[in-house]
């Protein structure tokens, strides 16, 4: 469904029928099968698709640049890194080598002591979670090498969408996290930028704003643990990262609003950092990973201009 097209009328409130409409466009496309596979620890989630960039795609002198995808899903185990494929495909057509990541979720199943309380699967799993992200990031390189010889790994990108957003800005803090923290390094990572797409950025807010039913609270393990681990895993509070880094937010998002967004925005701002902020206007949520919609193609420019 084109961005700028009139949802049907079906009685239901604009809002409710744009979301539906934009989520069943995004949803619509068959997944597309990687070219290869790897591991990088023992559990199942702990894997990476590869997407080798598409022959005539554009290129130029040097390696293909390397996009890592991680997708959303409110951390919830309903969610995999499938319904991002199509995504995936998309920028392996405009010559970028791609990893889809996958990583472990919630369990399956309402959660109990707040986290899945509402009879939602719960949200993540501490620290499980981000020991995934900050393994396959560890591994990639050389994973990559191996999978991907087209790719650069020195122009690496990574992108994610909602709560994969989070662990985009994330994972390009990983040196400025609490100095207890285990996925704590001692230098910045070697990235070309990171663009976060409807991230959901700020967990204090989302939490005020009810997001996604609680999740970023649930992800911190309830209201008993969630102030003290907030530091750890909260993008806002983990400024500045020195690394280049563009978000990318539909104003018409109702499902991760804006105001997460302009407030990372305005924290980094705070901390001495420039964050870029590209808003755009009548696009909800899903259009950001829909290959049939215009914004797909503005997330994809956001990404070249990083990587190239």
């Amino acid at each position: 469904m084109p961005d700028d097209a009139v949802a049907p009328d079906t009685g239901a409130p604009e809002g409710t029928s744009r979301r539906a409409a934009e989520e069943e466009s995004a949803f619509a496309h068959a997944a597309v099968p990687p070219d290869s596979t790897a591991a990088y620890g023992d559990h199942p989630d702990q894997i990476i698709d590869f997407y080798a960039p598409r022959e005539g795609a554009r290129s130029d002198s040097g390696p293909a640049p390397l996009v890592v995808v991680l997708h959303g899903g409110s951390w919830r185990a309903s969610y995999d890194r499938t319904h991002l494929s199509p995504f995936a495909d998309f920028l392996a057509q405009r010559g970028f080598a791609v990893a889809n990541v996958e990583y472990r979720r919630g369990a399956d199943g309402p959660g109990q002591d707040g986290a899945g309380g509402d009879g939602l699967a719960p949200a993540g799993r501490w620290p499980d979670t981000f020991d995934d992200v900050a393994a396959a990031l560890d591994a990639l390189p050389a994973l990559a090498e191996q999978a991907l010889p087209a790719a650069g790994p020195r122009r690496t990108v990574v992108t994610g969408h909602s709560a994969g957003g989070q662990l985009a800005l994330w994972a390009a803090a990983r040196h400025v996290l609490p100095k207890d923290a285990l996925w704590r390094t001692d230098e910045p990572a070697q990235f070309r930028g990171v663009v976060a797409l409807a991230p959901i950025a700020d967990f204090e807010l989302a939490g005020r704003l009810g997001v996604c039913s609680g999740a970023a609270e649930q992800f911190l393990g309830g209201p008993a643990l969630a102030a003290e681990r907030l530091a750890y895993a909260d993008p806002v509070t983990l400024l500045p990262t020195g690394i280049a880094t563009t978000v990318v937010q539909g104003r018409a998002d109702d499902v991760v609003p804006a105001e997460l967004a302009e407030s990372y925005a305005e924290a980094a701002a705070l901390a001495g950092e420039l964050v870029g902020l590209t808003v755009l206007e009548d696009v909800g949520h899903y259009p950001l990973i829909d290959p049939a919609a215009d914004a797909c193609a503005v997330v994809a420019e956001e990404i070249a201009q990083l990587a190239w």
